[in-house]
């Protein structure tokens, strides 16, 4: 028993980084129907701005203590990379978007947007790995055989607060309901006097900034950073928002925290080289299944 409940909690952690970012996936897309396929590179953006910040504030200059590092450090990386974000958007998506420019251009230029982020850390920090410093010191309880850490309890929090809270602003605030309304019909809300332009910005605050704190976890649960971290991670968020239903928030976080069950259910019985064969083939089943995802509703097109 006490086997099974470890595999739980280290599956509600990897589901909980799955979420995260997945939850950055589902809002963009919510709004401007476009796949953010840099979300996954604004992750490991995330990562090394913490890593940054981190030294900055441990330093001589500040000299803080690692604990009162880490709560400085938490809101200084979610809104740097949130600015990472809105800076994507401004220069490569919205230019885009005003000239109309068909929807596959868009996701190929999101795709350059992440080669971008990563080759361009490859060239200004090289190919060596940094180790995240540690800020938070690690405790582990022991109850019944089964191991605890603090870590991995503010992770799984995090994403539950998280996730709390978009939901709140999406369904209970009038910038959630403009948020809605876009994704609906992008044309007649400018004609309601709705500023489309900040509703997107706001849009890409929220993700980037949680896909930010979802780097600065990662970090500081996993200390080992390289410039194509990002590539692997995001693209199973994004499989797990699809599977979710992409554009739901609900279906983004149990999406994420399905994943996450399916890889630690996977190792614990096969060898892990075959974890992503079996996740992947158990998700590919489900969306076979039901094509919308979990969450999902079909739409239909007007011509």
């Amino acid at each position: 028993m006490d086997f099974i409940i470890q595999n739980i909690i280290n599956a509600l952690q990897w589901g909980s980084f799955y979420a995260l970012i997945a939850l950055g996936y589902t809002l963009v897309y919510g709004v401007l129907r476009l796949i953010n396929f840099a979300h996954g590179d604004i992750f490991m953006v995330g990562a090394y701005i913490a890593f940054f910040v981190a030294g900055f504030l441990l330093g001589p200059a500040l000299g803080l203590s690692p604990f009162a590092t880490f709560l400085f450090a938490v809101p200084l990386t979610m809104f740097l990379t949130a600015c990472v974000g809105v800076t994507l958007e401004r220069i490569a998506y919205r230019p885009l978007r005003r000239k109309g420019a068909h929807r596959l251009y868009v996701v190929i230029t999101a795709l350059m947007c992440g080669l971008i982020l990563e080759y361009s850390n490859l060239a200004v920090l090289g190919a060596s790995r940094l180790k995240f410093p540690e800020l938070v010191e690690k405790t582990i309880w022991n109850i019944n055989g089964v191991t605890l850490t603090n870590l991995k309890v503010i992770v799984i929090v995090a994403a539950i607060a998280v996730f709390a809270f978009l939901n709140f602003i999406v369904t209970r605030t009038k910038i959630g309901m403009a948020m809605r309304g876009i994704s609906y019909d992008k044309f007649a809300i400018p004609l309601m006097g709705i500023p489309i332009d900040q509703i997107i910005v706001f849009t890409f605050i929220l993700g980037s900034g949680f896909a930010g704190l979802a780097g600065l976890l990662f970090a500081m649960s996993y200390p080992v950073l390289e410039p194509f971290m990002g590539m692997i991670i995001g693209w199973k968020a994004f499989i797990a928002a699809v599977v979710g239903g992409i554009g739901d928030i609900r279906g983004a976080f149990y999406g994420g925290f399905l994943l996450g069950f399916i890889e630690v259910g996977v190792v614990t019985v096969f060898p892990s080289t075959y974890r992503d064969l079996f996740a992947f083939t158990i998700l590919l089943i489900i969306l076979w299944m039901k094509p919308t995802g979990l969450f999902g509703m079909p739409q239909s097109t007007k011509i």
